[in-house]
């Protein structure tokens, strides 16, 4: 009797061994998946990134922004839509413009792209 029982604890014993590396393996082989997707994702969002490049000094401007002119301390600073983020801080002298384009900064001066702005610092820049 005693060894029929015996065989009876071993047999039961291997079983939950057998169950637990099992469980262990699928729980291995999901999160070895689960890694695989999000580097894939982090590879993707890198391409995408290299793809659609945007322009970085203080803030990030993509080509759809739109920059507004101030004048901060005597100087001309661009900022971006948001009209809080500087985007460039120049050396053109704001008592130097024109009084009709020192109007147009004090009250924030709209320039649309990236082109027209460089054009406009590309004038007034010493």
């Amino acid at each position: 009797m005693k060894n029929k029982y015996g065989i009876g604890f071993l047999i039961v014993s291997i079983l939950i061994v057998l169950l637990i590396t099992g469980a262990y393996q699928l729980s291995f082989l999901k999160a070895k998946d689960q890694a695989k997707t999000e580097i894939a994702k982090e590879e993707e969002q890198q391409n995408a990134k290299l793809q659609n490049p945007s322009v970085s000094t203080e803030g990030q401007a993509l080509k759809e922004d739109c920059y507004y002119l101030k004048e901060v301390n005597g100087y001309v600073v661009v900022y971006l839509s948001d009209k809080k983020t500087a985007y460039e801080y120049t050396d053109i002298e704001f008592d130097g413009l024109p009084s009709g384009l020192q109007e147009e900064i004090r009250n924030g001066k709209y320039i649309e792209d990236s082109e027209a702005l460089y054009g406009f610092l590309e004038n007034y820049s010493s």
